[in-house]
């Protein structure tokens, strides 16, 4: 009988083992080396960060859900081509971002595959999509690519809530790589921030999401920006379904928009703003045109996305509407769903800060009181003042308002497949309090 021990495979195996002997007695991976190899496959800068890093501690869980083993994060940027993104012209914008998306998810493959070579676990997540859309209204990124650069050293969060690299700016997209090996040396964040507090993202933003104040608006952003494709697809596809006939279609949706859908479908989609990157003038690259004359930057490069005629996707008597409006009269508003339906009332109360339209509840002080039961049983306060929202777990304090709801029938409302009188009607809603303020809770939330 053939002693499985001779097979030639498992006689390499073996070999290998023995020849790693002597590394097991020093595992810890030169920095060093790794980065030159991600910088030969593609990275236009790295760093690295132990999975142990305090500032890291609300991602761990989730990385080492997926994946148990790793030990260290490479994380990377990809160079985006600044013109590219200033362009006014969506296409070549798109354009350019799948171009840099594709090349960070091909260098990742390479990084990969040469640290597999040396024997060293490593998983690439995706630098964009695809995702795991079976999560959609939780996480459904794998990793979490902006915590994982700044604590590596690439950059700052800004105050359009992308990382700025200290020398490439805004101008980049990032990636991660999860790796089973410890590095003789990590990366630290950077000792300051590149922003430079300038606010063009804020000026240049066609929904007002960015405040100068530093409040930002994920909801508003995300129904003009990603209109085709998340929710926005969504959306499109009930009003396919809506649609009594062609006529009717037609009424509902453009031609444009149509075709604008395919295109996203068949080449890609495309992005309707990302303004926020193309304006901001931080980083070393990028700095010295806004330093030499600012006016004639902002008339070159923030002027042309601001005056550029095109249609801006709200929600109905949303901030962003109110904003346009008021700030961009030549660009058209077109009211739109941007496909969230939140699953749960558990997702409802985590949403509603993300949902809160602050400049509708402006004037608006009152203590909200919310009692579920049926298929989910909980309790939370709810407190809206000084155009800010508070979302807490119990009754807490006087209540103004007190919602006692069956969860079923709450969210059927919040779907719109059912009306609130209605179910306020049947006993399924109850509502004490003043209903100017039931009424005022209801319109801060687009």
């Amino acid at each position: 009988m053939t002693n499985q021990n001779d097979h030639p495979a498992i006689k390499r195996y073996h070999e290998r083992k023995a020849a790693n002997t002597a590394h097991a007695t020093n595992p810890k991976l030169s920095a060093t080396d790794l980065r030159k190899m991600c910088l030969e496959c593609g990275a236009d800068d790295v760093g690295f960060v132990e999975i142990d890093r305090p500032s890291l501690a609300g991602e761990k869980e989730d990385i080492l859900a997926q994946f148990p083993w790793t030990k260290s994060l490479v994380s990377f940027v990809g160079r985006i081509n600044r013109e590219n993104l200033r362009s006014p012209a969506r296409s070549i914008a798109s354009l350019e971002l799948h171009q840099v998306e594709e090349r960070l998810n091909h260098s990742a493959h390479e990084i990969a595959a040469a640290l597999e070579r040396k024997g060293i676990r490593a998983a690439t997540p995706a630098a964009g999509f695809p995702m795991e859309m079976d999560r959609w209204l939780s996480k459904t990124y794998v990793v979490s690519h902006k915590p994982v650069a700044v604590a590596a050293g690439l950059g700052k969060m800004g105050l359009h809530r992308n990382v700025i690299h200290p020398v490439f700016g805004s101008f980049i997209l990032l990636n991660t790589i999860v790796i089973d090996a410890v590095l003789d040396e990590y990366n630290t964040p950077l000792d300051y921030n590149p922003c430079l507090n300038c606010k063009l993202c804020s000026a240049a933003c066609p929904t007002g999401a960015i405040g100068p104040d530093g409040v930002f608006n994920s909801i508003n952003c995300l129904t003009h920006t990603y209109r085709d494709l998340i929710g926005g697809f969504t959306d499109w596809v009930e009003n396919v379904a809506e649609s009594k006939s062609s006529v009717d279609y037609r009424g509902r949706v453009s031609d444009a928009e149509t075709v604008s859908l395919w295109q996203s479908l068949a080449c890609g989609p495309c992005y309707k703003s990302v303004y926020c990157m193309a304006v901001c003038p931080a980083g070393d690259e990028v700095i010295g045109q806004y330093l030499a004359d600012k006016k004639k930057f902002i008339g070159e490069v923030v002027t042309p996305l601001q005056q550029k005629t095109e249609t801006v996707y709200v929600l109905p008597c949303s901030d962003a509407e109110n904003y346009v409006v008021r700030k961009f009269p030549h660009k058209k508003v077109k009211r739109v769903g941007n496909g969230i339906r939140v699953p749960s009332v558990a997702a409802f109360l985590e949403s509603m800060p993300r949902a809160f339209q602050r400049h509708k509840s402006e004037g608006l002080q009152a203590t909200y009181h919310f009692t579920f039961s049926g298929a989910e049983q909980t309790e939370a306060t709810v407190t809206i003042s000084n155009k800010t929202i508070t979302v807490s777990s119990g009754l807490a304090g006087a209540a103004d308002v007190r919602i006692v709801a069956d969860a079923k029938a709450w969210l059927r409302v919040l779907h719109k497949d059912s009306s609130m009188i209605l179910q306020i009607f049947l006993g399924r809603i109850r509502v004490k309090g003043p209903l100017k303020l039931f009424k005022a809770f209801g319109s801060c939330f687009a």
